[in-house]
């Protein structure tokens, strides 16, 4: 059983060898304990760094591609070098390693395919006001539209099995933790979390620049995802708005016409025929989106099973 910790990083140098100094050597069921860096192409010392405090593995990226990228790439990687089980974890050191058996014995027990850590949102002293209610507001919507129970939805801390790595895309390119969830729950995969303690901040957040850029780029991905996953359902309730306005504007006009002046209110008959109209056609929408997503789940398996046989041969390769 081999555990790799990987850490995407960009332009980590003055934290990296903080965060890699806690990191374990060995965890309980685990024979042997690995350690990856994805450098997310940094432009100081992140690698010479890290290649200084003994990591096992490094991928690089020739261009700054973003955290979720970064992220895609180190699965990837963790599972082509013989991972039967991957922890994510910041290059800011947030995250007690400490915890780390913690946040594997799920999976380690057969009872989850992925473990996110659970911070003390409450707790944690550089958060503010503002952000401690938006971090829990954001985890309630991700457990309503993933179907799960996580409390802490923006965690980056989190164990993820060799299954799961295999089947898990990122679509954008901004942040996996929110669209994995979501993207996990709706593909059946099984997910716990654990509580997980956290350090004192070492700089300031890269994700969360501003509080309003975060809320409107975090409902994007939730939409987005929501809408691959879930197209009936979204273009029967977008669709229903028009239709449904398109009928009450023909009830109008025929009450009108039935009961009231003789007054033909032409303007409000053509109005409701193309409301009607418009709701059929996202109705439409939506039948040829659920037909997309049937074959978006026929390439998602041909994808895992690709994967896992690339990481076979690579792994077969490897002297």
């Amino acid at each position: 059983m081999k555990l790799i910790i990987q850490i995407p990083c960009y332009n980590e140098e003055a934290t990296v060898a903080t965060t890699l100094a806690d990191l374990p050597r060995e965890v309980p069921g685990i024979d042997a304990v690995e350690w990856l860096v994805i450098d997310d192409g940094s432009v100081d010392r992140t690698v010479d760094v890290a290649r200084a405090c003994g990591v096992d593995h490094i991928v690089r990226h020739t261009k700054n591609l973003g955290l979720a990228r970064a992220f895609l790439t180190g699965l990837d990687a963790c599972v082509k070098a013989g991972a039967d089980i991957i922890v994510n974890t910041d290059a800011d050191n947030q995250y007690c390693a400490d915890d780390i058996p913690e946040l594997v014995r799920p999976i380690l027990e057969g009872r989850a395919d992925i473990v996110v850590g659970a911070r003390p949102i409450d707790q944690i002293r550089h958060f503010s006001s503002l952000k401690k209610l938006l971090q829990k507001l954001g985890s309630w919507t991700v457990r309503i539209v993933s179907r799960t129970d996580v409390p802490d939805a923006p965690s980056g801390f989190r164990a993820i099995s060799r299954r799961a790595a295999l089947k898990l895309n990122v679509f954008n390119d901004y942040t996996y933790t929110l669209e994995t969830i979501i993207q996990a729950g709706r593909m059946g995969m099984a997910i716990t979390s654990v509580p997980v303690r956290t350090n004192e901040d070492l700089r300031p957040s890269r994700l969360v620049k501003t509080i309003p850029s975060y809320i409107r780029r975090s409902l994007v991905t939730m939409l987005r995802v929501f809408v691959i996953y879930e197209p009936t359902r979204f273009f029967f309730f977008l669709g229903s708005v028009p239709f449904a306005a398109g009928l009450v504007l023909a009830a109008r006009w025929l009450f009108y016409l039935l009961f009231a002046d003789a007054t033909t209110r032409l303007p409000s008959l053509l109005a409701s025929g193309v409301l009607v109209l418009i709701g059929l056609h996202v109705w439409t929408l939506g039948v040829l989106a659920d037909l997309f997503s049937v074959n978006r789940k026929i390439a998602e398996d041909i994808q895992e099973r690709v994967r896992a046989i690339e990481s076979r041969f690579v792994g077969d390769a490897d002297p």
